[in-house]
């Protein structure tokens, strides 16, 4: 299928993907259980607290505590999953993620919203740009960036039944929707296209992007390859490889800084088993600011353009 061929089904939120996901979760487990700091809106868990309301914790504004209780919750077997913003899910309770949850392996879930400068209007103190970075570092920690509402859902679906800790990342606009649930599976690269030219490697909203910037550049004649990176940890380095062994050159994309994230794993994969140029397209070691998602997309850099113009950079390095 050419990638111009690729169309949005509707516009929903990744956020709701993980509210109505969590609910189908609980229905099947009855060890799932759900917790928040104060964000049972935004973290869309209106009906899981309607249909479980004994397996729901309001912690408050305490996101280190609500850490903390998730853990202890896993001794009795119960499959907590904590919700709030990701700046507030890893930023301000690293040390009892990595302490409480990470060091002694349990089996908590932590569900970050509001993902990245896609965050919109709230701010640089709530657009957490460095938390793939910070959680992917962990030992023993899985980190899942799915791409959009459905993808979101069945990943949330998925988590309940993996054993061990897991970072969830998600957002808060409103997004093309584009994949089917059956297409998200643990550990394995979704591959929308196939080129000889180059490899566009993209996570969480900016898979779309990168489809759109494919799309044109296929229309000027250049042979794409487009793959979604959901499951940065444990990465598929197996379809990295095979990848940019025929096209020889790579573009990365995700809604993060390009220091510690997503890009900078693939660019390891490739310098062990076949070192080619890569551009890097997130934000350059800065902090967000107040906007539209779509503005900060395009004034950070992370707009479809963006992704064309690496693409044609990087092509040119190639030797």
């Amino acid at each position: 299928m050419a990638l111009k061929d690729i169309q949005s089904t509707g516009n929903k939120d990744t956020r709701s993907g993980f509210g109505d996901g969590i609910v189908e979760a609980a229905r099947k487990n009855e060890n799932v259980v759900a917790l928040t700091a104060d964000l049972l809106g935004s973290m869309k868990l209106n009906q899981f607290i309607k249909e479980f309301p004994d397996r729901f914790i309001q912690c408050g504004i305490a996101e280190a505590n609500m850490i903390g209780i998730g853990a202890g919750l896993t001794i009795g077997g119960k499959i907590p999953f904590t919700t709030t913003f990701a700046n507030f899910s890893t930023g301000r309770v690293y040390d009892q993620i990595r302490q409480s949850v990470a060091y002694s392996g349990k089996n908590v879930k932590i569900c970050a919203s509001h993902a990245g400068v896609t965050l919109g209007e709230d701010g640089a103190t709530h657009q957490i740009l460095e938390d793939i970075g910070m959680m992917k570092m962990l030992p023993g920690m899985t980190v899942i960036v799915p791409c959009d509402y459905t993808q979101t859902k069945a990943a949330t679906k998925y988590i309940a039944e993996h054993e061990g800790p897991v970072y969830l990342r998600f957002g808060r606009p409103s997004w093309p929707i584009f994949t089917n649930e059956e297409d998200f599976v643990f550990g394995k690269a979704q591959q929308f296209s196939e080129g000889t030219d180059v490899s566009i490697f993209a996570c969480g909203h900016l898979v779309w992007n990168a489809i759109q910037a494919g799309a044109e550049l296929e229309a000027k004649g250049i042979s794409v390859e487009v793959i979604n990176l959901h499951t940065i940890k444990p990465l598929d380095e197996e379809a990295i490889i095979n990848s940019i062994k025929k096209t020889k050159c790579a573009v990365t994309a995700e809604e993060h800084n390009i220091y510690g994230g997503m890009g900078e794993a693939v660019a390891h994969v490739a310098s062990k088993n076949f070192p080619i140029p890569i551009e890097f397209v997130g934000t350059k070691d800065t902090f967000g600011e107040s906007g539209t998602p779509k503005e900060l997309l395009k004034k950070y850099g992370m707009d479809v353009s963006d992704i064309v113009a690496a693409a044609e950079a990087v092509m040119k390095k190639k030797s």
